[in-house]
């Protein structure tokens, strides 16, 4: 034993890439045997991830990728506070009120009291789950009181959605009704709004930052026709605002705009600090315009470790480092801060916006740019004389490290291919000139081709389905 124990430490303090570790695969299924040093432990973590694309060059990422360094150290030195422990932190409590005071203000709340009414989302999508489950308890509880049947709940939405609104209605069982974008149509109609609504509608929800496009749908204009919407049938439907990245980016460029709670219908908001408000990942808020519109039934009492701590979420345990690092960049920024940083990733995005535009191959979806992202599609008349797709641009960028997406639009357009850049803080003009380049490289290459690409033998085979089915069925008579 004493033998084993010796060869053992021989091991351990050998150079890491002399070490027996190194000549082993990591662990897949079973947890090692023996204990081995940080170093080794770590190198083999750490070159696992590394042949990934780096954080600031995946412009298919909403998520923060760069905070300053005493932000960084800020939340390292709480990495192992759990945010529920109030009794425990009670200041971290305190930080997360005011946070949500500051958010509350910014989308010009109405709301006297001294403490907004808000809550902490692991991300956006819990918080747009809270929003939504909020919008369904005031809805059943009208229907409870009027004597109604509360079974057959719906809600609103663009067909352009976010993955946690199919979540929401899977998890509640809320029919959700999608309104279709076409060609002309790029963001929520109003009047297809409208024509979906009825009795057992529990909100709207238009989007302020679409993720698919980068759009905004006309909150302003939703609102106006729902007010006269509920006039007319004596509804109470509200609106919910998924404002995932426009919440951070509007407040700061288009202050004027009226998307927030100066508009009768909007009750509530939800929002990504994890994205443009500028926190790394794990950090949602949701705003109500005022207390009454939160439901008592969400908020849970619980008698945690000799406290009574009641609390409003789908998690309970969640760590505390992103609510340190929202309020320090609130603090740090403050708000000219936040809108020279949202400027300056708007204006890079107007800058590739058009420089990508302007390439033979390339039209744009749109001409706004609404927030630092945006989409673009190849010309059909250039499709259909290509040996290549969007696909295998996406492909050639990524061998540069750049990580730009290319993915099909949602029902109703879902034969339209495009790619999208997200710009965040922490990239420059200098580093859209250099994706500029590769992109231009790129075509060149691509255009270089004798045969057509893989995908694009799939996606000519696909159009050939569809013409012969047009053409079978007489719809093209």
């Amino acid at each position: 034993m004493r033998t084993n124990e010796t060869e053992r430490e021989t091991t351990v303090t050998t150079a890491v890439f002399g070490s027996e570790e190194m000549q082993k695969s990591a662990p897949t299924d079973r947890i090692p045997q023996h204990s081995t040093t940080a170093e080794i432990a770590y190198r083999m973590v750490k070159d696992e991830t590394y042949a990934q694309t780096q954080p600031r060059l995946n412009l298919a990422t909403f998520v923060t990728t760069y905070m300053d360094e005493y932000a960084t150290k800020l939340m390292n030195e709480a990495i192992a506070i759990n945010y529920i422990d109030e009794t425990e932190y009670p200041r971290v409590a305190v930080m997360c009120a005011k946070c949500i005071n500051i958010i509350a203000n910014l989308w010009n709340t109405p709301e006297k009291n001294k403490w907004k009414t808000g809550a902490l989302g692991i991300g956006s999508s819990e918080a747009c789950m809270l929003g939504g489950v909020a919008a369904w308890q005031r809805w059943r509880e009208r229907r409870t009181a009027q004597g109604k049947p509360c079974d057959k709940p719906n809600f609103v939405i663009s067909s352009a959605y976010q993955v946690v609104w199919e979540k929401f209605a899977q998890l509640w069982q809320i029919e959700m009704r999608t309104v279709p974008l076409t060609k002309e149509k790029l963001t929520l109609c109003p009047e297809d709004v409208i024509a979906r609504c009825d009795e057992n509608t529990i909100c709207v929800v238009p989007i302020q930052g679409v993720t698919w496009t980068g759009l905004n749908d006309d909150v302003e204009a939703i609102d106006k026709a729902l007010d006269e919407y509920n006039k007319k049938t004596g509804y109470d439907i509200p609106i919910h605002v998924d404002a995932a990245s426009g919440g951070f980016i509007l407040p700061f460029l288009e202050p004027e705009k009226k998307w927030d709670f100066r508009l009768k219908w909007v009750l509530s908001i939800s929002t990504s600090g994890h994205k443009y408000g500028l926190v790394y990942p794990g950090l949602g808020w949701v705003i109500w315009k005022d207390k009454k519109y939160m439901p008592g039934a969400m908020s849970f009492s619980v008698n945690y470790l000799g406290a009574e701590i009641s609390q409003v979420g789908l998690n309970f345990s969640r760590p505390a480092a992103q609510i340190l690092g929202q309020y320090y960049q609130f603090i740090r920024l403050g708000f000219e801060g936040y809108k020279a940083i949202q400027q300056s990733s708007m204006e890079v995005a107007k800058y590739l916006h058009k420089q990508i535009g302007s390439m033979h191959p390339f039209k744009n979806y749109s001409d706004r740019v609404n927030n630092p992202l945006f989409i673009w599609q190849m010309k059909e008349e250039y499709a259909q004389n290509s040996k290549w797709t969007l696909y295998d641009l996406q492909d050639i960028l990524k061998q540069s490290g750049w990580m730009v997406p290319a993915y099909t639009m949602p029902a109703n357009i879902q034969e339209t291919v495009v790619m999208r850049i997200v710009v965040r803080q922490g990239f420059s003009r200098d580093m859209a000139d250099q994706l500029l380049t590769d992109i231009a490289g790129a075509i060149t290459q691509l255009e270089k081709l004798e045969y057509p690409t893989t995908s694009r033998i799939a996606m000519d085979k696909k159009e050939k389905v569809k013409s012969s089915v047009f053409t079978h069925t007489g719809k093209n008579k």
